[in-house]
């Protein structure tokens, strides 16, 4: 009976979740996107908020915020320091652990955050960089190669603090887009 009771709990706290799920997208796609947390999700990313990740992989690019990948690509990329995209990356043990630590608990789909729970939406297998994520590739598909990829005070998508300037607090608003040489973008 015991059992019996915990299912039916489970059953209607899982039903209850999903009907507070919303449909909605920034730029009128609506239903493409589910977002699963209803009305209140707040905008954008958490920002990153802790020291170590911030120092250590902040050294070398943007300090991605976790809520940009799921945690399986997070916990892949990070057993993978000895060839992080082309660079030997490896952090002593403990910071790897705390770092990775920090990103699994704060990664797509672990928060609050409507860009974040986007993110996780479609996904298929364990991808490595944002920009592979069906979500970024939605959101970008319209901007020519050659503001991002032939523009040198940018050079890839995976400078998102270039053109998007509240990047570094989690805000990737497209009203807050100034690209490099270019200026502001509107789709």
């Amino acid at each position: 009976m015991k059992k019996l009771n915990m299912c039916l709990l489970s059953v209607a706290v899982v039903s209850a979740g999903l009907a507070g799920v919303g449909l909605a997208d920034d730029d009128g796609d609506e239903g493409r996107y589910m977002r699963p947390w209803g009305s209140n999700a707040r905008p954008g990313v958490a920002p990153v908020d802790y020291p170590l990740y911030r120092n250590e992989c902040g050294s070398c690019h943007m300090a991605y915020q976790p809520g940009l990948l799921p945690a399986h690509s997070w916990e892949r990329l990070m057993n993978g320091l000895d060839d992080h995209f082309g660079e030997n990356a490896e952090l002593p043990p403990g910071d790897r652990k705390a770092i990775l630590g920090y990103l699994l608990n704060n990664a797509a789909g672990r928060s609050n955050y409507r860009v974040s729970n986007k993110f996780v939406r479609n996904l298929r297998g364990t991808p490595m960089r944002i920009s592979e994520l069906p979500y970024f590739v939605h959101e970008h598909r319209e901007i020519p190669a050659r503001l991002v990829k032939g523009n040198p005070k940018v050079g890839s998508f995976s400078n998102c603090d270039a053109c998007h300037t509240g990047a570094n607090r989690g805000s990737y608003n497209e009203h807050q887009i100034n690209i490099p040489g270019y200026g502001r973008y509107d789709d």
